[in-house]
């Protein structure tokens, strides 16, 4: 009689378990009219997708708060192992390169799309490229050619929803042969000297960095020329390309942008792509552009961001080979930052309404304090910063960041995003690049002192002593990647 009582409850229990995912199912399958669809109303349909029915609030970033932000180092590593990232899932080593390329580098692409950025769609539609405006100026004491492009995706199959790529390119005017280009998250329209509207801020200080309030100003540090400037100087080409133009930088707009298209204006599933890969897949299709220029050279093509676009940036270093180089600056959270780190911005801040567009829905799973499953917090994301750095090896990649005193905040943990690249290393090694020249520990390197350079090998670290920004760090980064792509007898012979 137990038997069969404990059987029927069972049974009821399953009953109920499948009418709730099938209720789930069926409102993703009928049409959902999101004409007035909000960030609210996006972000409680991902969470009653994934059975969440509570998320833990992320901390704060202002100091005295009761959720403050923790800056103690002696609690910074609840979870101190990371992902071996050269051991397969099947726990045998990676002992060679080929294994590295065919078998554990496909394993945490896989577990990045599913968990953690989302998946491109295999029927991401083609873009069409047109040069709409072409312009002479002089910049820096040198004469440039400037063309505002615009990328225009194929919406045939959906033509409710438009989705023009912002990008412009400027070469120097009197090189001797194709340039090499840095992709540049930014504005997307010419400099005002080329006939393009007045500059705009590359966007917003970090969260953290807002909810600290005003501090006293630092005494001003020397400006250097303009990022634009010292790359023409030095013979390159900048390319700038508007993100917000290939998706918006909220969740209310995820039914809109490539993958509101590509979706025909529905909800995202659980493993679509977020901003992050919306961004990056953008940026790989100014690639595509660059790839026909004859100017551009597009052997040596870089990516470069800041802040949440240096997240991007990073994204999209990782995902296309095809990229040369990349300046990740001050990226934090989802970008060089570990997820497993306690230390300013967390998971949680990620999974909140703010930044979850950013992601995977999936990954709102890592922040869930009640669900169906139970709960998960950011141990037990399968994959890690360090590993999403060691997708960009062998390439270089030069890891930016300022210092808490002039606004780059601690929010941003720049001893995490240190640690995450000593943990990239190995893999640079087994590809035949040059590390940062430390142990592979990462429990006890710490960061070297802010302006003192690790510029030797392929994966490079400066924290410069500016603020929210990579604008020192070019000085650097322009003859780094020079050396590193091996443009030195080249640069020789113009000078």
């Amino acid at each position: 009689m137990r038997s069969s009582t404990f059987a029927r409850i069972a049974g009821l229990a399953l009953l109920g378990a499948a009418i709730h995912v099938g209720a789930v199912r069926g409102q993703q399958a009928a049409s959902v009219d999101t004409s007035k669809w909000t960030t609210a109303d996006d972000h409680q349909n991902m969470m009653a997708q994934l059975g969440i029915r509570k998320l833990r609030p992320g901390p704060s970033g202002n100091a005295g708060a009761p959720n403050q932000a923790n800056y103690n180092e002696a609690t910074a590593n609840p979870y101190p192992n990371l992902p071996e990232v050269l051991t397969l899932k099947s726990g045998r080593k990676v002992a060679t390169a080929d294994a590295w390329w065919k078998q554990r580098r496909p394993e945490i692409a896989e577990e990045f799309d599913r968990e953690v950025l989302g998946r491109v769609p295999r029927n991401a539609p083609k873009v069409t490229w047109t040069v709409t405006t072409i312009g002479r100026a002089n910049i820096g004491g040198h004469d440039v050619v400037g063309k505002q492009l615009v990328g225009h995706v194929d919406n045939s199959a959906y033509p409710a929803l438009n989705v023009d790529i912002q990008m412009t390119l400027v070469t120097p005017a009197n090189a001797k042969g194709p340039v090499p280009v840095m992709i540049m998250f930014g504005g997307g329209t010419l400099p005002v000297t080329l006939g393009g509207p007045a500059p705009r801020g590359r966007g917003p200080a970090p969260a953290g960095a807002r909810a600290a309030g005003p501090a006293p100003a630092p005494p001003p540090v020397p400006a250097d020329a303009p990022a634009t400037d010292q790359l023409i100087a030095a013979g390159w080409g900048y390319a700038s390309l508007s993100p917000t133009s290939v998706q918006a930088d909220n969740g209310a707009g995820l039914t809109k942008g490539i993958i509101g298209l590509v979706n025909k204006g529905q909800p995202r599933k659980p493993d679509d792509w977020g901003s992050l890969r919306a961004w990056a897949w953008g940026a790989s299709r100014g690639l595509d552009y660059l790839e026909t220029d004859k100017t551009v050279d597009a052997k040596r093509v870089g990516i470069e961001g800041v802040s949440r676009y240096g997240k991007a940036a990073l994204v999209t270093m990782a995902y296309d080979t095809r990229f040369a180089v990349g300046l990740i600056a001050s990226s934090g959270e989802g970008g060089t930052k570990l997820h497993r780190r306690n230390w300013g911005e967390q998971v949680e801040n990620l999974t909140a309404s703010g930044e979850y567009h950013w992601m995977a829905g999936n990954f709102m799973k890592y922040g869930a304090a009640e669900a169906d499953f139970g709960s998960k917090n950011l141990g037990d994301i399968p994959v890690d910063a360090h590993e999403l750095i060691a997708m960009c090896a062998p390439r270089p990649i030069f890891i930016s960041h300022g210092v808490p005193e002039r606004g780059d905040a601690q929010w941003l943990d720049h001893q995490g995003s240190f640690m995450a690249a000593i943990a990239a290393q190995p893999v640079y090694r087994l590809l035949g690049a040059k590390d940062l020249g430390r142990s592979d520990d990462y429990k006890t390197e710490k960061m070297p002192a802010v302006l003192v350079s690790m510029l030797d090998g392929q994966l490079a670290w400066r924290q410069h002593d500016g603020g929210h920004t990579d604008a020192p760090s070019w000085k650097y980064f322009i003859p780094w990647a020079d050396r590193m792509l091996k443009r030195e007898a080249a640069v020789s012979a113009t000078r």
